[in-house]
């Protein structure tokens, strides 16, 4: 439940349109709910301004669908990440809408409409290899209400094609830079602009690249200002972060 809903749910508790029994019915399960097997937080989207996210990994389909019927109850625009087609096809028989990214690996419950921000956040990936990643940081923020644009394949091999972008990288407010192999774009992009750069490792790349500690550690040694990292492959914690500065960079364009 978000804010939003809960204000509506105690101006109709105030104009008489809703029972105080009802409200508490419809209250009583937060802040959460115990399956258990998981601790279902339906006052997540109050706190964060997002609900529950499912991790899928590690969680039966059983325990992934007990979950999200959960969080259904109550919220909209729920993720199901690092899922399969398995889970989505087991979501998709409880849930109407369903959509499933399959580049992000991302499926998306009872989407509702979203009014996006006016400021954009622009997710670039250093190789086509990187593009799950960055769909995982894309998606993430696009159902979050971000407006996202993309950039792919424009890592330092070429540097031209990251320079023929330069009106992109400036109208962004944020970015999200995703690479593998030795992990040297986010430090570059960082160079080229003043906005938040939010770098994430990816595992690609041969044996030296260690499954993207290679690309790690040249991130958080970069040279170039204003660069923060997050974990390996971690396109969800990326955009999520990427999220919540455009949100503060979206309020300030309306205040102006």
């Amino acid at each position: 439940m978000n804010a939003d809903a809960l204000k509506e749910l105690l101006e109709n508790v105030k104009n008489g349109q809703m029972p105080v029994d009802r409200a508490l019915s419809t209250l009583k399960d937060l802040p959460y709910t115990d399956l258990g097997y998981a601790m279902v937080d339906h006052h997540r989207a109050l706190r964060s301004g997002h609900p529950e996210t499912i991790f899928s990994p590690g969680k039966t389909v059983t325990q992934i669908v007990g979950i999200a019927r959960r969080l259904l109850e109550k919220d909209a625009n729920i993720m199901a990440t690092r899922a399969d087609r398995q889970v989505y096809e087991a979501l998709k028989s409880i849930c109407d809408p369903v959509e499933y990214h399959a580049a992000a690996r991302i499926v998306v419950m009872n989407r509702k409409p979203v009014t996006p921000t006016q400021t954009t956040i622009l997710v670039m990936c250093a190789g086509t290899s990187d593009i799950p990643v960055a769909e995982e940081a894309a998606v993430t923020a696009e159902v979050m209400g971000n407006r996202v644009e993309r950039l792919t394949d424009v890592g330092v091999a070429g540097i031209h094609r990251l320079l023929s972008n330069r009106e992109k990288i400036e109208a962004a407010s944020v970015l999200v830079v995703v690479a593998g192999m030795d992990g040297a774009l986010p430090s570059v992009a960082a160079g080229l602009t003043d906005k938040p750069v939010i770098a994430v490792p990816t595992s690609i790349g041969y044996g030296a690249s260690f499954g993207g500690l290679a690309a790690l550690l040249t991130m958080l040694n970069a040279c170039a200002n204003g660069v923060t990292v997050v974990n390996i492959d971690n396109g969800y914690g990326a955009g999520y972060a990427a999220s919540t500065i455009n949100r503060i960079a979206n309020r300030t364009t309306k205040d102006r």
